[in-house]
């Protein structure tokens, strides 16, 4: 049994894999560490492409499109070692990536998960929107990151190089021990796509497992290569599968509250989109409310399993305030803005 496996989903990504499948591979095998290729019920030449030019490689058919989520998990489900990474296939590691990953995870035993530090592909001296140099959510559960806040996103100027405890690891670029995968249910694959890796890190922190960014290790992500971030469809994904992780993994103490604030927040992005013309992203939010009420009572044994399973009832690295008011009324666009120093973010306290 290999360490680690690095385990790519594709689903008609053909071009990708041409792309970046090279560096992958000289960056990342070696004799304790293989490249798998999982293919999601693909209908272009990806799989001719993989068994022409990489036969040594593992393939895994799967035999219909499962969804970031579930494809995962089933891909998973067949990969034998002790570590795990889901690497996205529009994604450029860089020379000994994966060493400072490993050796970290192999010293901390009570670390779960981590994440490299993520740069743009198309913009290399910047950040990349999908994770950054971690990932948080505030108050209401929304998701920003050390490097990115909303659509502002950073130039990387070695501003964030230190390692840090997160709230969540971007599924971009996610490197987690099996063990801790499985223990915790892996991916919610109702979910399909958007927001499950954040569902993930939830459980994993709420259960006393700590996830961490090692900016010592760089990756390059295109980002948006399945769907553009404004596309209708990853907008109705992300809104509903925000609300249903809130529902999942909220404190009953902090339910009622929290849901409230957050329906008010969503009516504010529908009557923005509405102003903007953007009526079919509109319609979009709507859709995603619409479909949670919907499907919240399927979540409801699930919620008491998370609940009943919770032994950290105050995630520390929780951003306790909201960011879309620091960001729209007090003018803080970047991580440094909120956080002078790493500690305050462990200090914050609810005060809106």
């Amino acid at each position: 049994m290999v360490k680690t496996s690095v385990v790519i989903l594709n689903w008609n990504g053909k071009r990708l894999l041409e792309q970046f499948l090279p560096s992958v591979v000289e960056h990342s095998l070696s004799d304790e560490c293989r490249v798998v290729v999982a293919d999601n019920g693909s209908t272009d030449d990806s799989v001719v492409f993989l068994k022409t030019n990489y036969p040594g490689l593992p393939l895994i058919m799967l035999d219909k499109n499962y969804g970031f989520a579930d494809g995962y998990n089933k891909a998973l489900q067949q990969t034998d070692s002790e570590y795990v990474v889901l690497l996205n296939s529009d994604v450029e590691p860089t020379q000994g990536w994966l060493d400072p990953l490993i050796s970290f995870m192999e010293s901390h035993p009570g670390v779960a998960a981590v994440q490299p530090k993520i740069r743009s592909y198309r913009e290399k001296n910047r950040f990349e929107y999908a994770g950054a140099a971690g990932g948080f959510i505030d108050l209401y559960g929304y998701p920003f990151c050390r490097g990115r806040i909303l659509e502002v996103v950073e130039e990387d100027k070695g501003q964030y190089d230190t390692p840090i405890p997160l709230f969540w690891a971007t599924g971009a670029c996610l490197c987690i021990r099996k063990k801790d995968f499985v223990e915790a249910g892996g991916l919610d694959a109702r979910f399909f796509a958007h927001m499950e890796e954040i569902d993930l890190c939830w459980r994993l922190n709420a259960r006393g497992r700590r996830v961490m960014c090692l900016p010592s290790s760089v990756v390059y992500h295109v980002g948006g290569a399945s769907l553009s971030k404004d596309n209708p469809r990853k907008i109705y994904l992300n809104f509903r599968n925000n609300l249903l992780m809130l529902y999942k993994n909220l404190p009953q103490s902090a339910y009622h509250s929290t849901f409230l604030i957050r329906y008010l927040f969503d009516f504010l992005a529908y009557l923005h989109l509405l102003l903007q013309g953007d009526f079919k992203s509109a319609h979009a939010v709507v859709e995603a409310h619409s479909d949670f009420l919907k499907m919240r009572s399927s979540f409801q044994f699930t919620r008491r399993e998370n609940l009943k399973k919770t032994t950290v009832k105050h995630i520390s690295v929780q951003y306790r305030k909201s960011i879309l008011l620091d960001f729209y009324l007090r003018g803080k666009r970047t991580y440094q803005s909120i956080f002078r120093t790493e500690k305050e973010l462990t200090q914050s306290e609810s005060s809106e």
